[in-house]
């Protein structure tokens, strides 16, 4: 049985909340052995705000482990406390990278085949004197990666982004061919730790109509035509650049596997309008399995017992699937 940890995320966010929901589902003993890095007594009170029969048991390591049903097992991380629920703030920010620094830790010396991430906010990152954007930057930065993608699965959509957290205006500076050419390659590393076989990867193009042959825009011609080229004599089945109107609706109705995606909310707007509730994301190129559930921290129904706990479900059982 596979060990995951899973990092207990934002304490004032709803990550506490849907780790809770999700250990309670018994399913989840059929696919690994779940162990939280965080704070007991907050996993404590998410258990009394569900009113779920669940007792918290602390241990030292995962070797520790004895999975049982109606436990939860934690590996106790001291920090600044109080936290301030609902809201951002510096100790939540200090108490999440030290939950995520733990579980980085467990799965570099293979105590954990894999770690789940449960939220965190920026902004928690930020007044804590932090200046990762997101977990993805956090955890290449701990593993000392320089090639990553975040790529998000459900059952209908695939994609993964050449781009991340950066200003929409500043998408067409930091294209270039090495970019797009590298996220390919991700693309089809991540759909291998998927167990697809020879995916088929389309890319999608920047402007409207892909930029209509430089008519409207020159990015497809000057950096993603060349990228496909390249995976092309690679050997890799990749095609494009698609209109991005277009090449979701074709994606989803199975005609590729993947897609290619040049900026965040090119590719993650269609997706949460899929699949809100039971996406997860998934960090390729790390020498780690991480994957989360497909939405934030949720401070406005965050600690009102309203979280659905069905994408943090799916991130558990994606991670004990996936192979590196």
């Amino acid at each position: 049985m596979k060990r995951i940890a899973i990092t207990m995320g934002e304490p004032g966010g709803l990550g506490p909340e849907v780790i809770v929901k999700a250990l309670y589902c018994s399913d989840i003993r059929n696919h690994c052995a779940p162990i939280v890095i965080g704070n007991a007594e907050i996993i404590k009170d998410a258990v009394k705000l569900t009113g779920l029969p669940l007792k918290v048991r602390r241990i030292s390591s995962p070797l520790k482990s004895r999975p049982a049903v109606g436990e939860i097992e934690i590996i106790d991380i001291k920090s600044h406390s109080p936290f301030k629920k609902s809201l951002p703030s510096i100790n939540a920010g200090r108490a999440v990278v030290s939950y995520i620094r733990k579980a980085v830790e467990l799965a570099l010396d293979k105590e954990v085949s894999a770690i789940v991430t449960a939220p965190i906010s920026k902004e928690s990152l930020k007044i804590a004197g932090y200046s990762w954007p997101g977990h993805t930057e956090l955890l290449a930065e701990l593993t000392n990666t320089k090639a990553f993608a975040m790529m998000f699965v459900s059952n209908k959509l695939k994609i993964i982004l050449c781009t991340i957290h950066i200003a929409l205006k500043e998408v067409p500076k930091q294209l270039n061919k090495k970019l797009v050419s590298r996220t390919i390659r991700l693309a089809e590393q991540g759909t291998r730790m998927l167990g697809i076989k020879n995916p088929h990867i389309a890319v999608a193009g920047l402007n409207p109509h892909a930029g209509e042959a430089g008519v409207i825009g020159k990015e497809e011609i000057l950096f993603i035509v060349p990228a496909i080229k390249k995976a092309l004599a690679e050997g890799l089945q990749v095609s494009g650049p698609y209109p991005p109107d277009v090449v979701f609706h074709k994606a989803y109705h199975g005609d590729f596997d993947i897609i290619v995606c040049m900026y965040h909310d090119q590719g993650l707007t269609p997706f949460k309008m899929l699949a809100f509730d039971t996406g997860v994301n998934v960090t390729v190129g790390l020498p780690i399995i991480r994957t989360s559930p497909d939405h934030g921290t949720g401070f406005d129904i965050a600690w009102k017992n309203k979280a659905n706990p069905s994408s943090m479900l799916e991130a558990i059982k994606l991670a004990a699937r996936l192979k590196l």
